[in-house]
């Protein structure tokens, strides 16, 4: 059986709590604006006209988003792998979800709004002390914002380190993708070994 009606949908749940409907604000208050100046990381929802999506992982020092007022939000583009498949996203609808993680903390904050690319140096300036200038700026137009319940991160266990599985339970990086790559593009690569991995990584934190 597939759910295919919203009516179908609802039947089968609670109708959504007075403070769940409530909990949803048109921009950033006191809290909001905390909260995202001791987060180091966030993730970033976008999607294409074509119906493509993305879900994104950024980082860096708590508060490395910055915001601007209540309803603007600069996020740094940091160096990745140059797909760019978020700043397309942005480039053809500039619709983004983001949602916001604090190490310890079992809340997360979630922020919708619209997004620009910015090259515009009183932007960029405000990241000069980063360990490199960013290329560009995601500018957000806050349309929503509301704090996230902790019961996904209370269920995972997610800061709890003593259930962190060892990292050898999986092959590294590297020879995951080369078996990816070897099973659906019938190419082979050579291995880069982890250790080298994660030294190149350094060099464009």
């Amino acid at each position: 059986m597939h759910i295919t009606t919203l009516q179908a949908l609802r039947a089968i749940y609670k109708p959504a709590s007075e403070r769940a409907l409530k909990k949803e604000i048109p921009s950033l208050d006191g809290h909001a604006a905390q909260f995202i100046g001791l987060s180091p990381f966030v993730v970033i929802a976008s999607g294409g006209t074509s119906g493509d999506l993305d879900a994104s992982p950024r980082g860096g020092e708590p508060g490395f988003v910055k915001v601007l007022d209540a309803q603007t939000l600069l996020i740094p583009d940091a160096p990745g792998n140059n797909r760019l498949d978020t700043l397309e996203n942005i480039v053809s609808t500039g619709q983004l979800g983001l949602l916001f993680m604090v190490p310890g903390f079992d809340e997360t904050l979630r922020v919708n709004g619209r997004a620009v690319l910015s090259t515009d140096a009183s932007d960029l300036q405000l990241f000069a002390d980063a360990q490199r200038a960013p290329a560009l700026v995601i500018r957000l137009a806050v349309a929503s914002a509301y704090l996230h319940c902790a019961k996904a991160l209370m269920r995972s266990q997610l800061w709890d380190a003593s259930r962190h599985p060892d990292r050898t339970a999986m092959p590294t990086m590297g020879e995951m993708l080369r078996d990816q790559i070897q099973a659906f593009k019938g190419e082979t690569i050579e291995v880069e070994p982890q250790a080298a991995m994660l030294e190149r990584y350094k060099q464009s934190l």
